[in-house]
């Protein structure tokens, strides 16, 4: 079995890219991770601008901004998948700006895309961030406090995000406020913000349990004027822009998600190969044997669910459901098959010498951010009551009765 095996046919470009990133993890992710997870706050720009000189900070950009053209979801799992299989906070962070472009590309205007994303794919980009959570609203996006208040020229805006992806160091910000507190998520609007505005700072970077490549701080708005050029789309459609770049984060995440996987499995494997108790290798003992198995198994599901929903995403499908089955599936595979590879290494699996102790570490993430499972959870099942909302249900199946032979001697026949 190839771990590498593509469940539907990729492009040659496609192709070509999974073995950039794949080479790319294994000679310039790896072996750097460990540092990088004990320097606990410190970015890894060294890695970063290699990625960057690669192309793979900005592959997910249109040609016209300076990008590769990989704009398709499908290309941006199978990136994903690779780097994370390196490390996964450091493949989150290489692939960031992706985050940030989104919500631009969807709502923005054509000089706010030329003005804000062709940085991105230069020589030397910046680092930028979205800005959504908050204090009191982390799940429930619609809470949204942060007040973007009208002005002459613009707005201000007043408000306070928590747990910013890259906060500190970015210099371009995405953030959401409300023109309209009472008008619930119809208020929500987006606007761009740079570092050096008056009236943004940021907190110290937060100590983290997993995934410290990528720094996390609070963002504070006082009174931050924003120029009206500088809004993303009309005033209330920052809501639905959010929700679609939730749609197509999800499944990116749930492809870092699986490459995370993927390499505990692997090194799961290799470690009860070599590993010998009572006699014989413990990949030959059944506990140990079906764990491993049922590592593989998750692996696979998770990729199948994520590619399922990136190629509906491609197609211009809506995927709600499936990019929140995908994130919780591959989420929960990442958090299973980091503790099984842990339970495989024994005593040595909780040692600091070993990774798949980080590699837990960083799993328990991936069930939290863009969504804890919970609402992953709460996204599928609404969408089962509202697809059989209003249908009468069908009646139960007649049970089948066993037809009695016609003469007692056929029944022996």
């Amino acid at each position: 079995m190839s771990s590498y095996q593509a469940p539907a046919p990729l492009t040659d470009e496609q192709l070509a890219i999974q073995e950039l990133c794949r080479e790319f993890a294994a000679r310039e992710i790896r072996p750097i991770s460990l540092a990088v997870d004990e320097a606990d706050t410190e970015v890894p720009w060294e890695v970063w601008r290699q990625a960057a000189g690669l192309g793979l900070t900005s592959f997910m950009l249109p040609e016209e901004y300076g990008g590769a053209g990989m704009t398709d979801c499908l290309s941006s799992c199978i990136v994903q998948e690779e780097l994370s299989h390196g490390c996964s906070g450091i493949g989150n962070l290489i692939t960031s700006n992706g985050f940030f472009a989104e919500p631009v590309l969807v709502l923005g205007s054509e000089e706010q895309k030329r003005r804000w994303l062709e940085p991105l794919a230069g020589d030397d980009p910046p680092m930028t961030a979205l800005a959504t959570t908050e204090p009191q609203s982390g799940s429930d996006a619609a809470s949204i406090r942060t007040r973007a208040r009208r002005v002459d020229g613009g707005y201000v805006l007043s408000g306070q995000k928590a747990w910013i992806s890259n906060a500190g160091v970015a210099s371009f910000y995405v953030v959401f406020a409300t023109v309209d507190p009472g008008r619930g998520y119809r208020g929500i609007t987006a606007f761009l913000l740079e570092a050096e505005d008056d009236g943004l700072t940021c907190g110290p970077p937060i100590r983290k349990m997993g995934q410290r490549a990528i720094p996390n701080a609070e963002l504070f708005l006082d009174e931050a004027f924003v120029p009206e050029d500088r809004r993303l789309g009309a005033e209330g459609e920052g809501f639905s822009g959010l929700m679609q770049t939730f749609d197509r984060s999800r499944v990116t995440l749930a492809a870092s998600a699986t490459g995370l996987a993927r390499a505990a499995l692997e090194y799961a494997v290799e470690y009860a190969k070599e590993r010998v108790q009572f006699g014989k290798p413990i990949a030959e003992h059944q506990a140990v044997a079906f764990r491993l198995a049922d590592m593989a198994l998750k692996v696979d599901a998770s990729r199948l669910l994520t590619w399922r929903a990136a190629r509906m995403l491609d197609r211009g499908e809506r995927a709600s459901t499936e990019a929140a089955m995908a994130k919780l599936h591959a989420s929960e595979t990442a958090m299973w098959c980091t503790w099984a590879a842990v339970q495989t290494l024994g005593g040595w699996g909780y040692s600091r010498e070993y990774p798949v102790e980080k590699w837990m570490r960083d799993a328990k993430l991936e069930e939290i951010e863009e969504g804890t499972s919970d609402i992953q959870r709460l996204i599928i099942s609404r969408a089962l009551t509202r697809a059989r909302a209003g249908a009468k249900a069908p009646l139960p199946p007649t049970p089948r009765q066993p037809v009695a032979p016609a003469h007692p001697r056929s029944a022996a026949s």
